[in-house]
């Protein structure tokens, strides 16, 4: 019999008009319910979060994150939150975040100048290895706290993401971009006629005919191939969509070299899923939520806590209007490959994969 991990979930949603019934409560009575002192109990602690930049204000409530914060503190913990770079430490304020809203410090994971690194090999395609932030790679424990959203890469960013490329310097994230791929263009057959770039109703495709330039952001690409099919001169074609798939595999690499170092028992995921939008945090933007606020998931599984929240992202829950310009939804299972083109469970089944937990849960709500 495959064992289960223990998912807690804190719906949004208030029965009563009560402080007490909301969100922030739940979090408090959630937090309370985990052996927390097993995991930080004299220990400098590490909070993991994205701090968000420029125009972006759908980054975790710093409401919540003192909530965190203060549990550590009465677990007999030494909390910190950190950033992987100082930019983001250093512009932490505007969104809210400061030492005295948060009550603990805010330092970047890579040091001052993000070079405080640990090298991990990993050995997969472009890479070959991972340079994990010192503040995390030292670190005897951990709270890997994420803004859950849709992400143009690998359909959905949650856990696994706040850790495999916001754990690492900017490098080793290079790294991980460079296995995207799946269109082919020949330059040589190529007439700069711009007709794939009209018909890309996402913006992936650039053509500078002056310049005799193509420029594809798989970022945005969906893999309609409706680019391919317009194309004239026969100048673009599909190898397959292996692109993306590889993009989500060396995320959940990175992921597993970074959690490796870690006692059993010592690392803490919590997902916040309110404010859902389309694109990352990392776009320095907020658009229209996707879907409703549904509350926040934690877990000591990063695979059960990110498939239960995958599960909880629900198509029929959809907002019409909150995507942007002429995106419509596509095909796919998931809701976010409908809007992105790309599975999103293909990092979840990697995730468990590599040992790093289990798709199956019991979803334990505290009310």
């Amino acid at each position: 019999m495959t064992s289960s991990s223990t998912v807690w979930f804190a719906s949004v949603r208030a029965v009563r008009p009560e402080a007490d019934a909301t969100l922030p409560a739940k979090l408090q009575r959630l937090l309370r319910k985990v052996d927390l002192a097993s995991l930080c109990k004299g220990r400098w602690t590490p909070i993991k979060m994205h701090l968000g930049g420029r125009l972006g204000y759908s980054t975790i409530h710093p409401l919540l994150v003192r909530m965190v914060v203060q549990a550590v503190k009465d677990a007999g913990g030494k909390p910190f939150v950190t950033e992987g770079g100082m930019g983001a430490v250093a512009e932490a304020a505007a969104r809210g975040y400061t030492a005295e809203t948060l009550g603990c410090p805010i330092l970047p994971a890579g040091g001052p100048f993000d070079r405080d690194v640990v090298e991990k090999p990993i050995g997969f395609k472009t890479l070959d290895s991972a340079s994990i932030f010192g503040a995390i790679a030292r670190a005897e424990c951990l709270i890997n706290l994420s803004h859950v959203k849709g992400h143009g890469d690998c359909g959905y960013g949650g856990a696994c993401k706040n850790l495999a490329m916001g754990c690492v310097d900017a490098a080793t994230r290079a790294k991980i971009h460079a296995l995207e791929g799946g269109i082919e263009w020949k330059k040589d057959v190529c007439v700069f006629c711009g007709r794939c770039a009209e018909a890309c109703d996402t913006g992936a495709i650039s053509v500078n005919r002056k310049e005799k330039r193509f420029r594809l952001f798989y970022h945005h690409c969906r893999y309609c191939r409706h680019c391919i099919s317009v194309c004239p001169a026969g100048a673009l074609s599909m190898k397959d969509r292996q692109g993306f798939r590889d993009f989500q595999e060396g995320m959940a690499l990175a992921t597993r070299a970074v959690l490796e170092p870690f006692q059993a028992g010592r690392v803490f995921h919590i997902n916040i899923l309110t404010q859902i939008t389309m694109f990352c945090d990392c776009w320095g933007m907020t658009t229209p939520h996707v879907v409703p606020d549904i509350g926040l998931m934690a877990s000591d599984d990063v695979v059960a806590l990110e498939t239960a929240s995958l599960e909880a992202i629900k198509t029929k829950d959809f907002l019409p209007g909150s995507l942007i310009g002429k995106w419509k939804l596509g095909r796919g299972r998931h809701l976010f490959e409908k809007i992105h083109g790309k599975d999103p469970w293909v990092q979840v089944r990697a995730l468990e994969r590599h040992g790093l937990g289990s798709r199956n849960y019991t979803l334990k709500e505290v009310v």
